[in-house]
């Protein structure tokens, strides 16, 4: 790309920066140095460990960061919901230990205003819908924390919705994961469908009263692979007001890759080691299988086309972008880390995106979505309270598998 792009790229990120829809460095931080902020002190360098910095996010031109409040599908029941609360207090220790640069928001008000005061707006989302252990008021709990959107599964199905890669149970979701589309509805908390199988998209889609997410997904059209989201789910946006952000995961969008990580899954698996793990030993042996056996390479305009045809179906109010930097080992050459999207705004100038269309895209859709979601939740508690059902009188106590 050239260097007249870059500039005028970064022109455009500091009018409308980015609201990036996923990170997961409060899981990283967790496996890294299990909370210890001391030890990975984000106010400089971190690029030997981290995807993610203070600097780097100033460079890459974030104003608005989603910090996801992970739960790995190994944790359940309680253990799930102290790990979701860890996540929670360690996004906020973050926020009071830089207030300089980060400061927490919840409303899209409050996104605007760290924007306008210079700082960047840390938001939460929960991935994961297990992490609610089958509770409506551990829900509640959550948004009254500061969550604002929820994934409705990880990788693995929950007892109550269908995991984009797991075997189906539900045929998209439960009684009970429609009351649970409903109180994130009434509550204000936005239903994040990445991750989840079509048919819980589809489901989800019929239920909800406010706007979805898809905060770290791609176009199933152009790289086939699970997690991303089907051409007639994309032409559903639009009467819904929802959002797809496209991720920048490598076996996501370069089909290519699809085939090496899942030779790289099994060669971590053999020994032992999460193939998603941040600890050092398992970065090591990642490191070493890929200089044996080079990866595919995604770069920026890997990413643009997936834009480009989300654009096309989907429409350019409905799409945005959520890198899931510190969730994945591996990250296109010219998207390595936070710092990198001025590469993909320079590759976006190139095929002829406006500024208008950009600024959508980084900055305008997101926050449009976050004050429907508001609206919507004000219209619909005037109409019903707090939701008391629980997933055995809803679903049957055989639903449940704990």
């Amino acid at each position: 790309m050239t260097g007249e792009l870059l500039a005028r790229a970064r022109e455009v990120l500091r009018a409308h920066p980015v609201v990036d829809g996923h990170n997961d460095l409060p899981w990283a931080l967790r496996e890294q140095v299990t909370y210890d902020i001391d030890r990975r002190d984000i106010a400089v360098d971190q690029s030997a460990r981290l995807h993610t910095d203070i600097p780097r996010l100033r460079a890459g031109g974030v104003g608005a960061q989603f910090w996801s409040v992970y739960v790995s599908a190994d944790l359940a029941g309680d253990a799930a919901v102290s790990a979701c609360l860890e996540q929670i207090d360690v996004v906020r220790r973050l926020v009071d230990r830089y207030p300089g640069e980060l400061r927490l928001a919840v409303t899209a008000d409050e996104v605007e205003a760290a924007r306008a005061d210079g700082r960047i707006a840390s938001l939460m989302g929960a991935e994961g819908g297990h992490s609610i252990a089958n509770s409506l008021a551990t829900l509640r709990a959550f948004r009254r924390l500061g969550v604002r959107y929820m994934t409705l599964t990880h990788n693995d199905n929950t007892d109550w919705a269908d995991s984009a890669t797991d075997e189906p149970r539900h045929g998209g979701l439960t009684a009970f994961g429609e009351e649970v589309v409903r109180e994130m509805n009434r509550v204000g908390m936005l239903v994040d469908l990445s991750h989840v199988a079509p048919s819980t998209m589809r489901h989800a889609l019929r239920v909800t009263e406010a706007p979805v997410v898809f905060s770290h997904s791609s176009a199933r059209a152009m790289c086939d692979h699970p997690r991303n989201i089907p051409d007639d789910v994309l032409e559903m946006l639009p009467a819904n007001g929802g959002v797809a952000m496209a991720t920048f995961v490598p076996k996501f969008v370069l089909p290519a890759a699809v085939a090496w990580t899942a030779e790289v899954d099994e060669h971590m698996t053999a020994r032992g080691l999460d193939p998603f793990g941040a600890d050092d030993e398992a970065v090591r042996v990642r490191r070493a299988f890929e200089e044996a056996h080079p990866r595919p390479q995604a770069t920026a305009a890997t990413v643009a086309d997936h834009l480009d045809h989300m654009r096309e179906v989907a429409g350019i109010d409905h799409i945005g972008v959520g890198g899931d930097f510190d969730g994945t080992p591996f990250t296109p050459e010219d998207l390595a880390d936070v710092a990198g999207y001025p590469h993909l705004v320079a590759e976006l100038l190139h095929r002829r995106w406006s500024e208008e269309d950009l600024a959508r895209l980084l900055w305008a859709n997101a926050l449009r979505v976050l004050r429907d979601a508001e609206a919507a939740a004000r219209e619909v508690t005037a109409r019903r309270g707090p939701s008391i059902a629980t997933i055995e009188q809803l679903d049957g106590p055989a639903k449940v598998q704990g």
